[in-house]
């Protein structure tokens, strides 16, 4: 279930993501829900490895590489995925950083269980 909502989750980070930039294009609501998917996976299994690989130039740059790793995996996403297109590089990094942002904020109000919590 908690796979679930994080799709879901990065499929809205990636639907204001095209909505806010320009350099990024989605065709809908089915690309959207794909490139949540594969977003997902390719967090789960490329980042990790690409984290490892090239740890040190992300020491040596006070971790600013990230912001890099993550436009590399958005640019891969939208590479396997029809529909949702990333034209260039800082459009991918830019677009990484609000879906980042929006996944943060919207999973701190969301359990992996599915349901809202509540603060306080």
């Amino acid at each position: 279930m908690g796979f679930l909502v994080r799709a879901l989750v990065n499929a809205a980070a990636i639907g204001l993501a095209a909505y806010l930039l320009d350099g990024i294009s989605l065709e809908g609501l089915l690309p959207a829900l794909v490139a949540g998917v594969v977003l997902g996976l390719v967090n789960a299994l490329v980042r990790p490895v690409l984290l490892i690989l090239t740890f040190p130039l992300t020491l040596l740059t006070l971790g600013l590489f990230i912001f890099v790793l993550n436009g590399l995996c958005l640019w891969l996403t939208s590479a396997l995925v029809p529909g949702f297109v990333v034209t260039g590089f800082w459009a991918a990094v830019l677009a990484a950083l609000v879906v980042s942002i929006v996944s943060w904020l919207l999973t701190t109000f969301v359990a992996d269980t599915g349901r809202i919590q509540r603060l306080g």
